[in-house]
């Protein structure tokens, strides 16, 4: 290759990282919900969680700009991280309804019908709340507002609502959300041309 082009495609590269976004997106701390298997409320991060949020605040890099819903356990997960985060409610966990508090083993046992139709069908909302496709579609409208930033940036939510990014972000089927796992403190990246974006790493 002539050495102009390798110079043309070099500068081409550049330029095209210098006006990408970079995402990424960290799920709050374990709760006790989590460790019992439950259907959360608006609980805070246990003891343990603060302390892995701490140990892994020094790996992360700076952030240009950071989100977090507006639930207690990602509010302390952000703080725990030492990151100083803006809520915003589009990135609010998925609203379970009568569910809430309630183990999943409590709810399989007294509602299995209604158990099955929420896995099976993304549009269901056996619980009254919000269905999983009502979540991916608030989580895609917020990702498509958030393309025009540069840089760094970073949320701080729930695996709903990391699920649904990334659904949303590789355009799957919805009925993907429940293939998707995430676990306390995971990490996924996204990427941004500014027109679309792609799925870098899950952590």
């Amino acid at each position: 290759m002539p050495d102009h082009h390798r110079f043309v495609r070099k500068f081409v590269n550049a330029k095209l990282l210098i006006m990408s976004s970079r995402l990424t997106l960290i799920s709050h701390a374990a709760t006790s919900a989590v460790r019992a298997a439950a259907f959360p409320v608006d609980e805070s991060i246990d003891e343990a969680g603060r302390r892995d949020a701490q140990a892994l605040a020094s790996s992360l890099p700076p952030f240009a700009a950071i989100w977090t819903s507006p639930s207690k356990r990602t509010i302390e997960t952000a703080a725990a991280l030492g990151l100083e985060a803006k809520i915003d409610a589009s990135l609010r966990d998925i609203d379970l309804g009568r569910w809430a508090g309630r183990t999943f083993g409590e709810v399989e046992e007294k509602e299995p019908k209604e158990i099955e139709r929420w896995l099976a069908d993304p549009a269901s909302v056996p619980h009254g709340g919000e269905s999983v496709a009502q979540v991916i579609g608030r989580v895609s409208e917020w990702l498509i507002a958030v393309r025009r930033f540069r840089g760094r940036t970073a949320v701080v939510s729930h695996p709903a609502v990391i699920r649904a990014a990334i659904v949303a972000a590789i355009e799957a089927s919805p009925a993907s959300f429940w293939r998707i796992d995430v676990a306390p403190l995971g990490i996924v990246e996204l990427r941004s041309n500014g027109e679309r974006w792609a799925l870098r790493s899950i952590k």
